[in-house]
């Protein structure tokens, strides 16, 4: 892969400015920076690549700082930009969208984006009280934001109630604090409703949960208005696709702790109705 001078450089002010940057990455850039009048431009980079490597290799760098390693470092990282741009785009005919918050949105992406009639599912930032936040404010809990996905669907092709049925499946809907390993407000469970007709199939689909019985502790998913919808840095976009070894970790963590509290709740179930 060939790296342009220039545009290296670029990339470097650009992050020293970032406000998201951290100190510590900031001074490991503006040390690269001020050492380019000695050294030449593969020296340079190589020095970047040694500060940056540890913490890169524990997936430890702020995400736009982590996106320019994987740049300089030639590893496989695509760009999601032209996903994103979607956000901003008005919806043609047919497409509509849903947004749903259930613990940490790099497992929320995968069981959507494969579905047929999906467009796109962009991982962001939504509920909060600020603009532009960025993950370390939100997973901070500085914001009131949650993580969470905006998904893009043909509602010629899979319903509203389709993506709420899937939703309930990857999610455990009596933990307001949290889901499974992700703790703090900003991973608590939300469906946030475009219109009326969401909300109407989004409060029909929870009162089934609780008449299910299934749960013994109360379901505490809120309903909520769309607010805003941040898209997330590029870093977290399709997270499932860039960083296969540990979603999978992540996702067989998630899946087990789901499919045991399903097993506990339908014995407990089975066994009320049986000493009834």
């Amino acid at each position: 892969m060939h790296l342009n001078d220039n545009e290296i450089q670029r990339d470097i002010y650009n992050l020293i400015l970032n406000p998201s940057t951290r100190e510590w990455e900031r001074e490991s850039l503006l040390k690269v920076k001020d050492r380019r009048a000695d050294v030449n431009f593969s020296t340079q980079l190589d020095d970047i690549k040694s500060d940056l490597r540890p913490l890169a290799l524990r997936h430890n760098l702020t995400p736009d700082v982590m996106d320019f390693y994987l740049k300089i470092s030639g590893e496989p990282q695509p760009d999601s930009s032209d996903k994103v741009r979607l956000h901003d785009e008005a919806d043609p005919p047919h497409q509509e969208r849903a947004i749903f918050a259930g613990g940490c949105f790099w497992c929320m992406v995968s069981p959507f984006d494969k579905r047929p009639g999906i467009t796109a599912v962009i991982s962001g930032y939504t509920g909060g009280e600020f603009d532009n936040p960025n993950y370390d404010q939100v997973v901070g809990q500085y914001t009131g934001h949650v993580e969470a996905v905006e998904i893009l669907f043909d509602k010629r092709l899979i319903t509203y109630q389709e993506l709420v049925d899937i939703y309930w499946q990857l999610i455990d809907p009596t933990d307001n604090m949290g889901q499974i390993d992700d703790r703090g407000e900003s991973y608590r469970p939300v469906i946030f409703v475009n219109n009326d007709e969401q909300r109407q199939i989004a409060e029909q689909s929870r009162q089934a949960v609780i008449d299910s019985e299934i749960y013994s502790k109360p379901i505490v998913v809120e309903i909520s208005d769309v607010t805003r919808f941040w898209p997330a840095e590029n870093f977290h976009q399709d997270f499932y696709k860039k960083n296969t070894s540990r979603y999978r970790k992540i996702e067989r963590t998630r899946r087990l702790y789901l499919s045991l509290q399903h097993s506990k709740n339908m014995m407990r179930k089975l066994f009320k109705k049986v000493k009834g």
